[in-house]
């Protein structure tokens, strides 16, 4: 039987360290015959937590050796403030890559198996809201903020918190087929393969310049979006010429100004789809996009999924 050992150490993720053992234990053959035996490995007691809070402590059922003889490794996510992870706990994971096992972290996992040099080389993802940090750390790793999760062969890496679970349920397919995928997956009362990347979830703020001179014309946009505005346009107003707004606009926001423009309106088209019942063709014309084919495209490229698809996720409102 398919051994699934997951880790634990001091800050541990109770969430993510549940996941894995929760849809492991769920897979079972045709016959009946459980598919996975599922093991927690670690050293002592340890302090879970949810929200970087501590929330109750865990004894682990085996010792963490054990965990180098598993045919697949799972690495829970850590709070931020959690301690490093013990040297013991990296040399575990890089016996058992060497002896060809399967490696898996959850979240903020990843940069455990980035500390043991797993992810060198690799594309892997972590949470959005660290994928920076996972970055700037290590930069030798190639990490893709926009994906629930990354198969990368022999290390598998997913996205934040329930994104475990799509990764689970992945790996569950990958090793048994649609069937087998399908019953775990009403085990747990979730759809076998979710639409869709972490780009959905994030949720980018445009820049606030408070004392830069472009703050009037930012402003002007935002309240003007829904009309065809135009390069030539947005310079006029800022009584520039179209050139030296280039320059401003990439010195102050980073970004060029119809990339700006581009941003806001998806901004906006992400609210009224949360917030309101407006048929997507409304939806498109209030954010300027011309055509409800142009508004959907558009949708889908920056946030992963289509506008449908998204308010059906993230909607605010009750049908009456």
């Amino acid at each position: 039987m398919h051994t699934v050992a997951v880790l634990t150490f001091p800050g541990v993720v109770a969430f993510d360290l549940s996941v894995p053992c929760q849809v492991f234990s769920a897979a079972y053959a045709p016959g009946g015959a459980p598919l996975y035996r599922v093991k927690v490995c670690g050293s002592d007691d340890v302090a879970a937590t949810a929200a970087d809070t501590t929330c109750f402590q865990l004894r682990p059922g085996h010792p963490l050796g054990d965990a180098a003889s598993a045919d697949t490794v799972v690495v829970p996510g850590l709070a931020h403030d959690a301690p490093p992870v013990a040297p013991e706990v990296l040399e575990v994971l890089r016996t058992a890559a060497e002896r060809g096992a399967r490696i898996v972290s959850i979240c903020t996992g990843a940069f455990v198996l980035a500390a043991a040099g797993l992810l060198d080389g690799r594309r892997a993802t972590t949470h959005w809201r660290v994928a920076e940090e996972l970055s700037h750390s290590y930069p030798q790793v190639e990490v893709d903020a926009g994906v629930l999760y990354v198969d990368a062969g022999q290390i598998l890496t997913s996205a934040g918190v329930a994104a475990g679970l799509d990764l689970c349920m992945h790996i569950v397919l990958t090793d048994h087929g649609p069937a087998v995928a399908a019953d775990v997956a009403r085990g747990v009362v979730m759809a076998p393969k979710r639409e869709g990347g972490q780009a959905q979830f994030i949720r980018r703020p445009l820049p606030v310049l408070n004392d830069a001179d472009l703050q009037p014309t930012l402003r002007w946009m935002r309240e003007e979006l829904h009309f065809p505005l135009t390069l030539a346009g947005i310079a006029r107003h800022a009584n520039t010429s179209v050139r030296s707004l280039n320059r401003r606009f990439r010195a102050q926001t980073g970004t060029t100004p119809l990339r700006w423009l581009l941003h806001a309106r998806v901004d906006r088209a992400r609210e009224l789809l949360e917030t309101t019942n407006l048929p997507v063709e409304r939806v498109a014309e209030r954010c300027g996009f011309g055509s409800s084919a142009t508004f959907r495209h558009r949708f889908a490229q920056h946030v992963g999924v289509s506008p449908s698809a998204y308010r059906a996720a993230f909607r605010l409102w009750e049908e009456v």
